[in-house]
């Protein structure tokens, strides 16, 4: 795929920014998540759900993956790109890994959690069969502001 950053990132990420804030209305943190074919159509898109279903796994990243793979009738999603504000954890690189999404691309870094360059890159380890072409830092500042707000509000403090 090899593209680089570009305006239509940005405009999916927008995309997904908009997805993400659905999240709060439940208490979830906001985390939007969209997954696009080849074409650059919208295939499903989720935002967290952890609260409201009260499902550990209920992440932003694999709500799309499931629900892409049934759109699909496949649980293999070649030649998709996935957008999601925060950088996946483990279990959501690895239902990356697992779904063979070639592309994903990010917004705000997660130092605490993430799994594609803050505490380790599953995504991609050369040791693994292949690996997945990332783009970190799309609209970096407004996923992170959207973050810092919600965290901020859920402390009861003024946001910026």
């Amino acid at each position: 795929m090899g593209l680089t950053h570009s305006k239509v990132f940005d405009e999916w990420m927008g995309r997904a920014l908009a997805e993400a804030s659905r999240a709060t209305v439940s208490g979830d943190v906001p985390v939007g998540a969209i997954l696009f074919d080849a074409l650059g159509q919208p295939i499903a898109a989720a935002h967290n759900e952890r609260e409201r279903e009260q499902d550990a796994t209920a992440h932003a990243e694999v709500l799309a993956v499931r629900r892409s793979c049934a759109a699909w009738g496949s649980w293999q999603l070649p030649n998709t790109t996935l957008v999601v504000t925060l950088e996946p954890c483990a279990m959501c690189a690895g239902a990356i890994r697992a779904a063979r999404i070639p592309r994903v691309i990010f917004g705000a870094w997660d130092p605490g959690a993430g799994a594609v360059g803050s505490t380790c890159d599953l995504l991609r380890d050369r040791a693994t069969t292949a690996e997945v072409e990332v783009i970190p830092g799309v609209c970096e500042e407004e996923c992170s502001r959207q973050l810092r707000v919600f965290f901020s509000r859920l402390r009861g403090q003024s946001s910026d």
